[in-house]
């Protein structure tokens, strides 16, 4: 006989993800490749939608590795409509944050920018919450996709608060992940900086990236040694931005020595890039010096590595820089070379795009929060905060839409019986209980559809739709049964809690209905001689009765 399937966890699904997201951040396709194959199993058995969506999430990044532009699209096409049926969540913005990187890195700017504005106005709403690892992932690789896009620096503001929330976790490798990141966006932004002539903000972030560097190496962690080696020539380069150029070129060159000895494809074009931009910074500080011509070897090579990795951003820099490094070195016909490739390339003016993805990135997390703000605004003018029920505001706001005479409705108000004396003899702690357990109870016990706001004080309005006084009459003796027979012993009151409640109904065939105003006025009458009736029941029209003592 043969065994049936092994019953699949939630660990096993959450072990093969973190397996999956450490292997698509490192320079090593194979890596990633070996690792899909080895979780596709514990992943096509997955039938929850979120689960469904990071297997095509995940599927996109290997169609990405094997140079299948057809199944990226598909495989992004089919995640995103998997996660319409999830919740928001952390989870749910590492997983369009992901979604985003994929589709930077296969050169789908815009939709990739759409992806990242959701994954973050999530991330906002996820920060609320108690943090995870969700939340700092997706901070990662939001980073990640925005440095992508050449939004340097929206990319450190996400590096930055993705630090904190690592900060607040006990994983130290997600914590010297993070402060790598943060030390080498603040590096690339400073060089950009350089480049406008912001040399003062460019050096304060250069020294801020020296400090994430430093505090990434008291951590203690043991990285692999591609990440140390990342991490050695980001330093390297941000101690050169911050001025000491000469203090960083030695420290430089044997980061860079080490990396093309040991290092990836992508790494060793990256420490190609770094190093073929300080050589150029030093060259212009010495007008010359012979480092030009090594620049531009570096450059050569590095747009080679980055063409190799698929980083088509870093590519198209070196193109840039070389164009521009070859024109300063006055050889035009090497530099026109270099900018028509640039221009090829790029296809369209990147400059005024990346200024309107900026913009529209901004504008809608304002608008968000701003929606947030509304949101909360309109609950505090609706809602009562003691109970929870919606207010006196929000019930005449229920009451000025209904259509009274269209169909039978019925509104009961109910009072607390001698309420005054909870607070004079226990305590206005004790008061506010009683409010709330029986706003509870009124909740609670109420027919579907009927709806209950707190009116005043110790009054509660409930208002029954479509309710006979007949209906209403059985429904609102139920409500009142729930208090009376409640158990209100651990709050040691003198005596057990009771409402008295008054009943009015519009009926479906009146000829002139009445106002919501007469209905309401004539259920509060009805309340009043429930009162003197002997409390603890309820009273509509023609005096008719039920409850305690009723006849």
């Amino acid at each position: 006989m043969t065994p049936g399937p092994e019953r699949l966890t939630e660990g096993d699904l959450d072990d093969a993800l973190w397996r999956l997201l450490s292997a698509s951040d490192r320079d090593d396709p194979a890596a990633f490749t070996a690792e899909h194959d080895r979780a596709a199993a514990t992943l096509d058995a997955a039938t929850d939608p979120c689960w469904s969506a990071w297997r095509h999430a995940l599927a996109a990044r290997r169609g990405l590795v094997d140079g299948d532009p057809r199944a990226v699209a598909a495989e992004v096409s089919a995640a995103r409509e998997a996660l319409g049926g999830c919740r928001p969540s952390a989870q749910t913005a590492l997983t369009l944050a992901h979604l985003a990187h994929v589709e930077v890195a296969a050169d789908h700017a815009d939709t990739g920018m759409v992806l990242a504005i959701d994954a973050s106005l999530l991330t906002q709403t996820a920060a609320a919450e108690r943090p995870s690892r969700a939340l700092h992932q997706a901070h990662l690789w939001l980073a990640l996709t925005l440095a992508a896009l050449d939004l340097e620096e929206l990319a450190v503001a996400q590096a930055l608060q993705g630090s904190r929330v690592a900060d607040q976790l006990p994983g130290l490798a997600d914590r010297w992940r993070l402060l790598q990141l943060c030390a080498q966006q603040h590096a690339e932004l400073a060089q950009t900086l350089h480049r406008r002539g912001e040399a003062e903000r460019a050096r304060e972030l250069a020294r801020t990236s020296v400090d994430c560097a430093e505090a990434a190496r008291a951590l203690g962690w043991e990285p692999a040694h591609g990440d140390q080696d990342l991490l050695d020539v980001v330093q390297a380069w941000a101690i050169a931005c911050r001025g000491e150029v000469e203090d960083g070129l030695g420290p430089l060159r044997r980061a860079h020595k080490r990396v093309h000895r040991d290092g990836g494809t992508w790494l060793r074009g990256y420490a190609d890039l770094v190093l073929a931009r300080l050589l150029t910074r030093l060259a212009h500080d010495r007008s010359g010096g012979g480092h030009d011509a090594e620049a531009t070897d570096l450059l050569v090579d590095a747009a080679g590595a980055f063409a190799a990795a698929g980083d088509r951003r870093r590519y198209r820099q070196c193109l840039l820089e070389l164009g521009q490094g070859t024109a300063a070195m006055g050889r035009p016909a090497e530099a026109l070379h270099w900018l028509e490739a640039y221009r090829a390339d790029t296809g369209r003016a990147l400059a005024r795009g990346r200024e309107l993805w900026a913009e529209m990135f901004v504008r809608r997390s304002r608008l968000r929060e701003a929606e947030r703000q509304n949101a909360h605004l309109r609950r505090v003018a609706l809602e009562d905060p003691l109970t929870g029920l919606g207010n006196r505001r929000s019930a005449e706001r229920r009451l000025g839409s209904m259509r009274l005479g269209a169909e039978p409705v019925s509104l009961a108000v109910v009072d607390i019986d001698r309420f005054k004396a909870v607070n004079d003899d226990t305590s206005h702690s004790h008061g506010d209980e009683v409010l709330r357990r029986v706003a509870d109870l009124l909740r609670e016990h109420c027919r579907t559809g009927d709806e209950v706001y707190r009116w005043a004080g110790d009054e509660f309005l409930v208002v029954l739709p479509r309710a006979t006084e007949a209906q209403a009459l059985t429904a609102v003796d139920r409500l009142r049964a729930a208090v009376a027979d409640a158990d209100w012993g651990e709050l040691q009151l003198p005596e057990p809690v009771t409402v008295s409640i008054g009943v009015a109904t519009a009926t479906a065939a009146e000829d002139e209905p009445l106002g919501w105003r007469s209905l309401f006025d004539t259920a509060d009458l009805h309340l009043f001689t429930a009162k003197r009736g002997g409390r603890n029941r309820v009273r509509t029209h023609g005096g008719r009765t039920a409850g305690e003592g009723a006849p």
